[in-house]
């Protein structure tokens, strides 16, 4: 029987990141075989390895379900050709057979040179102008009528990661979730990274950026105070959230409650079902978080915070929302593009309490980013992995402990 058959070429550090492996165990799983024609193995941690792989299939067909399942890991085709361009046929639509990304650092041939695409994230097209010189990725939403796009999968090269020289949890490079590992080491993990970034100690020079995507059961569980110390201490630079968390932390502020419940007895209060509704209210009437901070209506907590430190902060509504407050991006697609523009500088994101905000964010974030995911449900990380954030840590515990100790590795006296 004649067999089709395709050489690809991985590079990189493949041994130690396990790439190799992955990639010969998916062709096997999926009904092929390979021959190794070719494997050069670094002989330091600095220095790559590269393999040639034949890979071969009993038909055309199954042969490109294999080479694309294998791309992702950073197998591309040993032919020296360019990528494939079509103009788009409409605003808002890619050509047919658009390439669609993954979140790992990608490359295109273009006229003969390799180059990299820009913003890379996951599930979007990648868009070249009109020079040929650059290439960015590009949500569906935003294309328009005529932006070259890139097709099929020829000329594209999908580089793996290598396994960090920081030798903490996220040397791992994979999501590991069970609700019966032990949380503190990785927690230190965390806090080292967040003093490192704020301190500036990174290899560039310059002070990281550290992302939260955060939701209300911060606050209903209790780990207030100890997420704002956090922000006031400069370890917070950015803040994903919806309507809720900045509700229920200004209802804190001005009723000592948080959907009702009063914080310090944990019971319900006579009317606490109105605190949050008239929050919201007052903070309407004043025009904005910022003004109601800097007149003194709201004078501490997590929103403070934010405007004392300056904060840069996202919120994007939910069809749930009550109010909304000011300032809640209730249009899902603007909401989208003002995470997306927030991203920029940031080197480490924590996913806390929050499954709608944290899929959100992950599907936006590079792989290079190190992702901590932290939920009671341990569903939540375990959607996010399903997604393709593999390089995320999940933490299946309540979102007040983590805060708390993670505060406490950093200094915070409770």
């Amino acid at each position: 029987m004649t067999l089709a058959q395709e050489t690809v070429v991985l590079k990189g550090h493949i041994i130690d990141s396990l790439i190799l492996a992955k990639v010969l165990d998916t062709v096997l799983m999926m009904g092929g075989t390979f021959d190794l024609k070719e494997v050069q193995i670094g002989t330091t941690r600095e220095e790559p390895s590269r393999a040639k792989i034949v890979v071969r299939a009993t038909s055309p067909g199954l042969l490109t379900e294999i080479l694309q399942a294998i791309q992702p890991h950073g197998a591309s085709v040993d032919r020296e050709s360019d990528c494939l361009l079509q103009p788009a046929p409409a605003d808002g639509l890619l050509p047919e057979t658009f390439y669609a990304t993954t979140h790992l650092p990608t490359q295109i041939r273009l006229q003969g040179r390799w180059i990299e695409v820009e913003a890379i994230e996951m599930d979007v097209g990648i868009r070249v102008d009109r020079g040929f010189t650059s290439a960015r990725t590009v949500p569906m939403g935003e294309v328009k009528e005529g932006d070259l796009i890139v097709t099929g999968r020829e000329g594209i090269r999908v580089l793996p990661l290598e396994r960090p020289k920081e030798r903490d949890v996220f040397s791992f490079m994979e999501a590991q979730v069970s609700a019966e590992r032990p949380h503190g080491h990785i927690i230190a993990d965390v806090a080292r990274r967040m003093q490192t970034l704020r301190n500036g100690q990174t290899s560039g020079g310059k002070a990281g950026k550290v992302l939260l995507a955060a939701g209300p059961a911060i606050i209903h569980a209790g780990g207030r105070d100890a997420l704002t110390w956090l922000i006031d201490s400069g370890f917070i630079h950015v803040l994903f959230c919806g309507n809720a968390l900045a509700a229920h932390d200004m209802e804190a502020h001005l009723y000592g409650t948080s959907l009702g419940y009063r914080l310090s007895a944990g019971r319900a209060v006579p009317h606490g079902h109105e605190h949050h509704l008239r929050t919201i209210n007052r903070i309407r009437a004043i025009g904005s978080i910022e003004k109601a901070v800097e007149s003194g209506v709201i004078a501490d907590g997590i929103m403070a915070a934010c405007v004392r430190r300056g904060v840069q902060v996202v919120m994007a509504g939910t069809i749930r929302d009550d109010g909304p407050l000011p300032g809640v991006i209730t249009d899902s697609v603007k909401a989208q593009a003002a995470m997306r523009a927030a991203l920029p500088g940031v080197e480490l994101a924590l996913l806390v309490a929050s499954t709608l905000h944290a899929v959100a964010t992950g599907n936006l974030l590079p792989a290079t980013v190190p992702t901590v995911c932290v939920d009671v449900n341990p569903a939540v990380p375990t959607k996010l992995s399903d997604r393709g954030s593999f390089q995320a840590v999940g933490l299946v515990m309540d979102a007040a402990s983590f805060l708390r100790e993670l505060a406490r590795e950093l200094g915070w006296k409770s």
